[in-house]
This record gives structure tokens, sequence and C-alpha cells, in this order.
């Protein structure tokens, strides 16, 4: 009962208390993706998301990396929530992006990016 009185009312620091920081979770926010950790959940007790219209987070799902030499290719979903007059959206996108190390650093150099769903709630 003191988890669901934290999350009604909004008590960040009572949930966090009562869950472990390793926590994982599959609900509808989170469009069919296992999440790990708390900031996923932690989105939707920050007030000032609520108040502002550009208040959205990204959390990485599923990550695969594969290493080519020089080359990186990391594949994730990416769950986008936002928050929104009449409550949140999460949109699921499945993205591809790979990296080469170049003049001593890691740099991006080209991705893909494909819808895969969302929920409002």
């Amino acid at each position: 009962q003191q988890l669901l009185d934290a999350v009604d009312g909004g008590d960040w620091n009572a949930y966090a208390e009562l869950c472990d920081a390793s926590l994982t979770a599959y609900e509808p926010e989170a469009v069919g993706q296992l999440v790990r950790g708390m900031e996923f959940h932690r989105f939707y007790f920050d007030p000032k998301k609520r108040t502002d219209k550009t208040g959205k987070q990204s959390s990485i799902c599923s990550p695969d990396v594969r290493l080519m030499g020089e080359v990186a290719v990391v594949s994730y979903v990416r769950l986008t929530q936002r928050m929104l007059e009449g409550g949140t959206t999460t949109v699921a996108n499945e993205e591809t992006r790979v990296w080469q190390f170049q003049e001593g650093r890691w740099q991006h150099v080209h991705f893909h990016r494909s819808e895969s769903g969302g929920i409002n709630l």
C-alpha cells in the first residue's frame, strides 16, 4: 500500500526508498520493453515535466553493441516519454547507430530509426 500511495501522491522519495535501484519492469508505459533502473519511473514523478510542455525523456532498452575493428554498430529500442496536457505518451523506436573511431575519438556516422508503436495514457 505504501508503494501505491507513493505513486498516487507523486512522492518520489518514498517510492525510491521502497524500490531497489536496479528495479526492472514491464508496464504499458514501456511499450513492451523491459526497463531497467529508476530513471524511467522518475520521469512520471517530476512535477516540472508535468507543467513543462517540452518535458520528455529517452531510455535505451535491449541494447546490442557489435565492435568490428574501428566501427561499432549499436542497436536498441528507444522509449521516448512525453508529458502532455491530457496525460502521458510513450513512443518506441528501433534504432541502429553506426560509430567509427576517427582521429582518436568515436564519431556517429550513420543511423536508422523505425517507429514501432506508442501508447497514450
